[in-house]
């Protein structure tokens, strides 16, 4: 174990207010602390000279929660590939670097303070994406319905997705598309998913239009930033799942001015 000198320009900001990055010196850093409890001894330092700390979200600081979004030297979550930054340990840094730090850019995202967004825009499009009707039961009915293995699996690896939103700061239109495919086509693969499907399919891509993210134009800078390594193939599924939905919905809507009923 060693100690890193470090030199960090972090960003501060207050909500609706302009921003600057500010210099902090961070000497004597344990090589084995990871990212945040670096931030905390720098927080400690900060407050004992009486000066304000530096705003940043954490929860869980075990890569679940996905609250630990920072933009580290220009990549969501930093230089360690499928981690979170609460993951990420200070020994992948050298004595003597400068570490830039900041949130998480994109206008859905606003700044609340700091290092801290409002990802709320996430929450939002889930519930549009309303429930789930069917029916399971106590855990062992729901565990009797057949689910292949094939689409069991699938399915888990889109329900990996911790709605960090690495994938819309990675993305230089903010699309939230990695996120949103993952999570629709988590449901809608399930057969508990399929009667909402069509619904749940077009309300959560409105709603991801209505907070102002931007379009997916296919270069995977998600994927690559994606600390759960979801698949960009999940993009294809959404696109094909809101093209089927959205004939449905034109010809349901055309029978119907046509007097055909529903």
């Amino acid at each position: 174990m060693s100690n890193l000198n470090l030199h960090l320009k972090v960003w501060r900001q207050n909500a609706g207010q302009p921003g600057h990055f500010q210099d902090i010196e961070a000497p004597e850093i344990p090589d084995h602390a990871s990212f945040l409890e670096m931030m905390d001894i720098v927080n400690e330092r900060l407050i004992s000279k009486g000066q304000e700390p530096v705003a940043f979200d954490h929860d869980c600081r075990e890569g679940i929660c996905g609250a630990c979004s920072m933009q580290i030297n220009g990549v969501p979550h930093g230089p360690e590939k499928a981690t979170t930054t609460c993951q990420l340990h200070m020994r992948k840094f050298r004595t003597g670097d400068t570490i830039w730090v900041e949130p998480f850019r994109a206008k859905a995202f606003p700044v609340i303070k700091d290092l801290v967004v409002d990802r709320g825009a996430f929450d939002r499009i889930q519930q549009a994406g309303g429930f789930v009707s069917v029916r399971t039961g106590a855990p062992q009915d729901a565990n009797a319905l057949p689910i292949g293995k094939e689409t069991a699996d699938a399915a888990m690896d889109a329900a990996e997705c911790i709605g960090c939103g690495a994938c819309v700061a990675a993305c230089k239109n903010a699309s939230a598309m990695l996120f949103v495919s993952a999570k629709a086509g988590q449901l809608n693969l399930l057969p508990q998913g399929q009667p909402e499907k069509d619904r749940r399919t077009l309300g959560m891509v409105r709603q991801m239009d209505k907070e102002g993210f931007g379009n997916c134009t296919n270069q995977y800078e998600c994927e690559a930033a994606c600390p759960k390594e979801i698949s960009v193939r999940w993009i294809t599924k959404l696109n094909r799942d809101y093209a089927v939905a959205a004939v449905k919905e034109t010809f349901g809507n055309s029978r119907k001015e046509a007097g055909g009923g529903d």
